[in-house]
């Protein structure tokens, strides 16, 4: 696999239809305006917005004045709108509620406060996106932890099978994930594309997650898409990491029992992977921790003959 590929297949389909879902705005609001206003000038053009539609309130109106006050973070206009008859049940077009805008927003009191209104805590829309997966997507930690304290199941997946625990690992965002482990989050879960938390959290060098999911009980040499292992994904870990990180990732598995022997596939082992990935860093650390530079993967190669950079090359010499 290719630095462009294996990048590729780290940023996999679900995650832009889960962003797409997630992060864009509901039909009462452009991106474009969010942007521009700052808290008290949105909440004084929703009003202005209800100004001219009050003489002809009807359940349209409200549910987009609903939409927009819950985007624009204005809790007490969301109460008003709700006081004169706006639905919490109501949706947008692809399914989306008002609950899970706020939680996509991070605005944790409206959350509570809809929910206070009935809002269904586990609604999702047509892609299966539920408050708790938009939170724990955006990182929204407050969101997180108000709707995971009113009960909200931390297990439903979307239709691509990705859960609120495998989106918080993709971003690496540890405290979210602790928060979803506790509250009885399925660790061992995988994607429609064979990938699980830990994966993602060895790919994108986030030590902290790939931590907390072993002391969660997830098998260290698990085998998962392509059979690799989170030593391989640790070990060509994606570009918008850090290789300090990456290095501290693969130094925690070898610590946790990752073997070195392993090979996915290809035929490759994570010596292999790094070496093709330029990792030099990783390399020297699979070296010295006894990976064997001399395996040849399915096509007869060697961790040298795929390696990448100078200095790769240079620490694979016998």
């Amino acid at each position: 696999m290719t630095k462009a590929s294996w990048q590729s297949y780290l940023t996999c389909a679900w995650l832009s239809a889960v962003l797409a879902t997630a992060t864009a705005a509901p039909s009462t609001l452009s991106r474009a305006q969010t942007d521009q206003m700052d808290d008290k000038s949105a909440c004084e053009e929703v009003k202005k917005h209800y100004l001219v539609e009050r003489a002809q309130l009807n359940a349209r109106t409200l549910t987009d004045l609903l939409f927009e006050a819950t985007q624009k973070d204005c809790s007490a206009l969301v109460e008003q709108f709700l006081a004169e008859g706006a639905s919490v049940k109501a949706r947008t077009g692809i399914g989306n509620t008002a609950l899970i805008v706020a939680a996509r927003m991070g605005h944790a009191d409206i959350v509570e406060l809809l929910l206070a209104r009935g809002a269904e805590i586990n609604q999702s829309n047509l892609n299966g996106l539920t408050a708790l997966l938009a939170a724990a997507t955006n990182g929204r930690t407050p969101a997180v932890k108000t709707l995971l304290t009113a009960g909200a199941d931390a297990t439903i997946a979307d239709k691509h099978g990705v859960t609120p625990l495998i989106a918080a690992a993709f971003k690496g965002d540890e405290q979210i994930a602790e928060l979803l482990i506790r509250a009885g989050a399925n660790v061992q879960e995988i994607d429609e594309t064979g990938k699980s938390a830990i994966v993602y959290a060895a790919g994108r060098g986030s030590m902290p997650t790939v931590q907390l999911l072993l002391d969660a009980g997830v098998e260290v040499n698990r085998r998962y898409g392509n059979d690799l292992t989170a030593l391989m994904w640790a070990a060509g870990y994606s570009d918008d990491a850090a290789a300090a990180d990456g290095a501290a990732t693969v130094t925690l598995l070898l610590a946790k029992g990752a073997r070195l022997d392993l090979a996915d596939n290809r035929g490759r082992t994570a010596l292999m992977i790094a070496a093709e990935r330029g990792h030099a860093e990783i390399v020297k650390l699979l070296l010295a921790a006894g990976a064997d530079r001399n395996l040849r993967d399915k096509d007869g190669k060697t961790a040298a003959d795929l390696a990448t950079g100078d200095a790769v090359k240079t620490a694979l010499l016998p």
